[in-house]
């Protein structure tokens, strides 16, 4: 059996560059052995609980951060209030904050205050997408599905922006709708380009495999929708977080292979994935 791996795959830039600041907090001694993040550090569980062991603390609210804590602010972003509140307790706050996510808070701050109804596509849900909202001064209104576009009412400015894992099919399509309930539509494609280019990758690999393996968090909104991309173009696909996960029954019949893996994917646990897969087909 012949294995393709997608090319580019694994950690994009902002997800690497939040990793070596933690894995360089939790050897200082400003931490005393410690940090605490607010939230997964990032959205793969087996290289979060590689991280615990390194001393990295995971809270689920910014409420338990202790008194004078080394805080590390993941990637996807943290609200204004939340810095606020770090602040007031004197935490000494690592921040790493996607650059690209960072642009997206920006960006939502000047639309609203040069008045524009901002529209921001992705999950409302989703830690990036809050972090977004809470750096604007006025509300913002978050739609991840046409049916919801459709429903906006009309107003006079309208500034649209996306979460940096959304597909560029979603968000054109969201402009399209928006087109029609406004006069003036600012348009701003904040879609992160390591998102684009490995959803092209995966749209190449599964057009030329007969199965296509999906390696990362099931909880990464980036890693599902490279799982969604690739069964889109009618490719035999799964999502996997580890090789326990694997069944070996779905590779009967397969000569050739693909292995794509989301932003939050180690490379380690690509490799991982990779030889469970040649093991397999060897027995």
């Amino acid at each position: 059996m012949k294995i393709t791996i997608a090319d580019p795959t694994g950690f994009c830039f902002g997800v690497q560059r939040a990793i070596n600041a933690l894995e360089v907090a939790l050897c200082s001694s400003e931490a005393q052995g410690s940090v605490m993040s607010i939230g997964m550090p990032i959205h793969n569980p087996q290289e979060v609980e590689r991280l615990k062991k390194l001393g990295l603390i995971v809270l689920d609210d910014a409420s338990k951060v202790l008194e004078g804590a080394t805080v590390f602010i993941r990637a996807h972003g943290e609200p204004r209030s939340v810095y606020e509140e770090l602040t007031s307790k004197n935490c000494r706050i690592i921040d790493a904050t996607c650059p690209f996510v960072k642009r997206v808070q920006d960006k939502a701050r000047e639309l609203t205050e040069s008045g524009y109804s901002v529209i921001l596509l992705g999950d409302k849900n989703h830690p990036e997408v809050r972090s977004i909202v809470g750096h604007s001064i006025n509300n913002i209104e978050v739609v991840k599905t046409p049916d919801e576009a459709e429903k906006l009412l009309p107003r006079s400015k309208i500034g649209v922006i996306a979460q940096t894992t959304q597909r560029e099919e979603d968000f054109k399509q969201l402009v399209y709708i928006l087109q029609n309930k406004t006069n003036e539509l600012e348009i701003s494609n904040t879609i992160c380009q390591a998102t684009v280019e490995r959803q092209q990758a995966v749209k190449r690999l599964a057009d030329s495999v007969e199965g296509i393996i999906i390696v990362g968090g099931k909880n990464s909104a980036n890693t599902v929708k490279l799982y969604e991309i690739a069964k889109s173009r009618g490719t035999d696909a799964i999502l996997v977080e580890s090789s326990e996960e694997m069944d070996g029954r779905w590779l009967k019949g397969k000569s050739i292979i693909g292995v794509a893996a989301g932003a939050s994917t180690p490379e380690w646990l690509i490799e991982t994935i990779c030889k469970a897969v040649a093991k397999m087909t060897v027995g």
